[in-house]
């Protein structure tokens, strides 16, 4: 081998160490410099809609309407059932609250007299 070619041997050599070691070639550059602008952009919006209270507030509004309607439902279908159990044993609540109201009065007829 001539000296030129041991040189220029020796260059490629170099490069593919140094490829190992971490060198990047211009395209992965570019790749990675697009990859961190990406990154950068989506910690921008990210930082943007937390620095946005209007909105911010609008949304927790809009999720405690919206579970403020889901516990109406869930109560309005809990006082459905309760009155079609009530409609089912109708005649023992009638006459429990029946005796309940002669017991109270005897009560406030016996303390009224003493």
């Amino acid at each position: 081998m001539t000296h030129d070619m041991r040189r220029a041997g020796s260059h490629v050599d170099a490069d593919a160490e140094a490829a190992g070691r971490g060198a990047k070639g211009p395209d992965e550059l570019r790749r990675e410099i697009e990859r961190t602008r990406h990154e950068l952009g989506d910690t921008v919006e990210e930082l943007a809609g937390k620095m946005d209270v209007r909105a911010r507030a609008r949304a927790r509004a809009d999720d405690l309407r919206d579970r403020a309607g889901a516990m109406t439902v869930q109560m309005r279908s809990g006082a459905a059932h309760a009155g079609e159990v009530g409609m089912r044993h109708r005649k023992p609540v009638m006459i429990a609250g029946a005796v309940a109201a002669v017991v109270a009065g005897a009560v406030m007829v016996r303390r009224h007299r003493h």
